[in-house]
């Protein structure tokens, strides 16, 4: 198997184990499904219901993380192999599911007044301060 497809399916169970105890597991699974559903219909059905167990089995015990990712990454692995075409939309899938892919920019406003020899520290995100 080549590099990259390797390292897509380690990536890609990887980001769907780690997105079971999510908000967003609902969308991921049915990504993965209808990824299934389109390379290999008559899969579907059982993957659909192997990502339910993998998600008992994390709830159980979060320490089979790694565990349960090999797993996928093995199945994810045979699918590539089997299906290479299906490359582009697995990694279409990720970056969707990626961090923020879909989250809307954020505006942040902020007010302070300082009086004496106050100070006001303010950060939309990151901050770090460093006082000698």
């Amino acid at each position: 198997m080549n590099p990259e497809l390797a390292a897509l399916a380690q990536s890609a169970s990887v980001t769907l184990v780690g997105l079971m105890a999510t908000d967003a597991w609902e969308h991921t699974r049915d990504g993965v499904v209808a990824l299934w559903q389109r390379a290999r219909p008559e899969r579907a059905d059982a993957v659909a219901t192997e990502l339910g167990h993998t998600r008992e089995d994390l709830a159980a015990d979060a320490g089979t993380e790694d565990e349960l990712a090999t797993e996928w990454q093995g199945r994810i692995r045979r699918l590539l192999i089997d299906r290479p075409e299906v490359t582009v939309e697995l990694q279409r899938l990720l970056d969707e599911l990626a961090p923020g892919a879909s989250a809307p920019s954020t505006t942040v406003s902020q007010h302070a007044t300082a009086g004496g020899h106050s100070r006001v520290y303010q950060a939309g995100r990151d901050q770090h301060i460093t006082d000698r």
